[in-house]
């Protein structure tokens, strides 16, 4: 062990960083007028690494909560174990909504403005407006102007993020056809490049929300529940994955998308289970289910609940007015947070998985 170091009393300089790794961002801010240290912290690669290597292991839900007039809207970050902490995107001063999350940052689109998308970091408040592209958006996509399908890809190894915003070409007045036209934003060069495929899925709003990135490739479900779509980006290529062999998309059971542990996982719920499968061989497509949990403690709540985040050890899940926390070591059910006014949309409808990292977007 080091010696003491008389700067910080009796603690080596490792240990001290080891227990700052695991405050919240807010307070790693407050902390910065401590010493220069402490100061320079947030900037050091060292730190950095560390911080997120522990807080990528803590995953979060993060979700918006309107009031009845849908003028105002506040954030809510349920932590399993921080609790329940409130706060809000003005410092982007514009109005906004959540399109994706992904490492700690989130991308948003304007609400007034159709075709201006932000990406953020809302712990240290730090935003970039990304360039709009050359593309019409109004006469681009169908049936809103607003692409299909918006994913955020951040790679907190290479320091650097993309931007995915896809969706069916429409001509002006006519119906869309099969042309899937691809726009990626690179953090590195700031720009949009743009590739054109064929595809013919379709997807709920639960598919859209349920983006996830792992083995630097973004995935959606379809929303037909027959495969999940992959868009690989190093290669700028989409193709299908087959979803476990023992999911049933029939009458009763629903399916989603999540990521467990930095693999892809399937997680099904009907009348009385939930069954998670992750996929074990990413290029072989070989799943193994790792899971089964009863619902029946829940049994009231099932045909409105829905799985947003997920680690080895926990499960997150929101309902209409709850967000519950499941533990599969003790199998047990927690309410985590409960809306106390009359909200107009249900949580679970702009709930996303979250983790609290040192990324800078600026």
């Amino acid at each position: 062990m080091n010696p003491p170091n008389p700067r910080h009393g009796f603690f080596p300089d490792e240990v001290v960083l080891q227990i700052l790794a695991r405050l919240p961002i807010r307070a790693l801010m407050r902390f910065k007028c401590v010493c220069k240290l402490w100061y320079k912290l947030s900037s050091d690669k060292y730190f950095v690494h560390l911080y997120n290597e522990v807080s990528v292991k803590n995953p979060m839900v993060l979700v918006e909560v309107s009031d009845s007039s849908e003028t105002k809207s506040s954030l809510i970050c349920v932590d399993k174990l921080r609790g329940v902490s409130e706060f809000s995107l003005d410092f982007i001063k514009d109005r906004v909504k959540v399109r994706a999350s992904c490492n700690g940052l989130l991308c948003c689109s304007s609400i007034p403005d159709k075709g201006v998308y932000y990406v953020c970091n809302p712990m240290t408040r730090e935003y970039k407006l990304l360039p709009k592209s050359r593309e019409r958006p109004i006469t681009k996509y169908y049936p809103d102007g607003e692409a299909t399908l918006v994913g955020l890809a951040c790679d907190l190894s290479a320091g650097r993020f993309n931007v995915v915003l896809a969706g069916y070409h429409r001509t002006f007045g006519h119906r869309p056809d099969k042309t899937f036209i691809s726009m990626v934003f690179d953090s590195e060069s700031s720009k949009w490049r743009k590739f054109v495929s064929l595809q013919e899925d379709h997807f709920t709003h639960m598919n859209r929300n349920q983006v996830v990135y792992v083995n630097k490739a973004l995935h959606w479900l379809t929303g037909s529940c027959n495969c999940i779509l992959t868009l690989d980006l190093s290669f700028d290529t989409w193709r299908k994955i087959s979803l476990p062999g023992e999911v049933n998309c029939g009458t009763g059971n629903r399916v989603y998308l999540l990521e467990l542990d930095g693999q892809l996982s399937v997680v099904q719920i009907s009348d009385a289970w939930m069954s998670i499968w992750v996929l074990n061989n990413y290029e072989g497509e070989d799943w193994g289910m790792v899971d089964r949990v009863s619902l029946r403690c829940i049994r009231g709540m099932v045909p409105g609940i829905f799985p947003i985040s997920q680690t080895g050890q926990y499960m997150f899940l929101a309902s209409h007015k709850q967000v519950l926390v499941y533990n599969r070591s003790s199998r047990l059910w927690k309410e985590m947070y409960s809306v106390k006014n009359s909200a107009t949309l249900p949580l679970w409808f702009s709930a996303h998985a979250f983790r609290s990292t040192l990324f800078s977007c600026g």
